[in-house]
This record gives structure tokens, C-alpha cells and sequence, in this order.
């Protein structure tokens, strides 16, 4: 919380029903966002992430658009096929909602710190809008479904490229910043 009582933003959920409302359904959408987090650190969570929110709203979409999706995205970014898993989880903005987990990339699954020792790391939230939300954003959900998804991009990065504590990205170590090439 800011002095003045304003929240900064803690996800990019609040972008859905601006979408809905503006381009009605079908429709697909990306909301892109740096994010705020009052929580304590440890090697997969930092107060401050970007993280990218995705929407697909449409007719019949289920969890199986949802499914296909993630595993089309996760084998385009890692250039290979990865392990995933869905496990029931509560967000507000989904009914069902669910984690997506991936098998840990940094020990490919034997436990190590990244992983708290599970072999699995969870990388994006997910699940089918609630049909409040849709309602909310104008979409009639006795007509139309979808699913939402948001993914932490530091997170991502660090399975991609093989980092195993999320704190080195603030660190301010030039070592850790100079492995990675630059791009223009």
C-alpha cells in the first residue's frame, strides 16, 4: 500500500473486463504488466515481477483450448516438449482454476532448491472465467466461456535459461547480467 492508501498493481487481472467490455467476444488478448507482491522472498518469489496475462473468450472454449495453449506456448519458448500437470487452485477471476506446474528444468525433477525439493515448479495460474467476470465485461456466459492464464515472465526466464534463484534478476551483479547476450 502507498501512503495516500492506493494499492499498487498486484496482477493484470483487472484488464479482462476492460477487454471484454471494449471488444466483446470472440476475442483474445495479452495484458503485459509489471506486478507488486507483499510477500516474503525465497528463490522462486520476488516482491516485484512482470507477468502477462492472457484471455481467450469464444464459444465452447474448455479446458482442453486451455490445455493445448499452455503446452504450445511452454514448446515454443523451451524449444522442446516439458512435463506439465494441473493442480486445482483458488483465483477469484476462475471457476475451475488451477495451477499449471512444469517438471523443475533447473534439476529436471530430482528436487533441488528452486523446487523446493518437489521436482516440480509451478509456473502460471490458470483456469475458465467465471462467469461473473464474463457478465462484468459484457459476455454473456450462458453463450460464451474462456480461460485465463497468467504467467510470471521471471519465472519463466529462469527455467529457460537455467537460474535457479529469482533474486539474482535485482541482484545488481553485472556477473550474473553479462551471461546473457545483448539483443538490439
Amino acid at each position: 500500500w502507498l501512503e495516500d492508501g492506493m494499492l499498487m498493481r498486484t496482477h493484470t487481472s483487472a484488464s479482462q473486463v476492460r477487454v471484454m467490455r471494449e471488444y466483446g467476444a470472440p476475442l483474445r488478448a495479452i495484458f503485459p504488466g509489471r506486478c507488486f507482491r507483499n510477500e516474503s522472498t525465497d528463490a522462486t518469489h520476488e516482491t516485484t515481477f512482470h507477468q502477462c496475462e492472457g484471455l481467450m473468450v469464444g464459444d465452447d472454449i474448455t479446458v482442453a483450448h486451455l490445455l493445448a495453449v499452455m503446452r504450445t506456448l511452454l514448446t515454443s519458448v523451451f524449444e522442446r516438449d516439458v512435463a506439465v500437470r494441473l493442480r486445482p487452485g483458488y483465483f477469484p477471476f476462475v471457476e475451475p482454476g488451477f495451477e499449471l506446474d512444469i517438471r523443475c528444468l533447473i534439476c529436471g525433477g530430482g528436487g533441488c532448491q528452486t523446487c523446493k525439493q518437489h521436482g516440480w515448479i509451478e509456473l502460471m495460474p490458470c483456469g475458465m472465467v467465471h462467469p461473473g467476470v464474463l457478465e462484468a465485461g459484457g459476455i454473456d456466459p450462458d453463450t460464451h466461456s474462456g480461460f485465463a492464464f497468467g504467467l510470471g515472465l521471471t519465472r519463466l526466464a529462469m527455467m529457460k535459461f537455467g537460474i535457479p534463484d529469482i533474486r539474482l534478476f535485482h541482484s545488481g551483479d553485472l556477473r550474473f547480467y553479462e551471461q546473457f547476450p545483448a539483443t538490439v
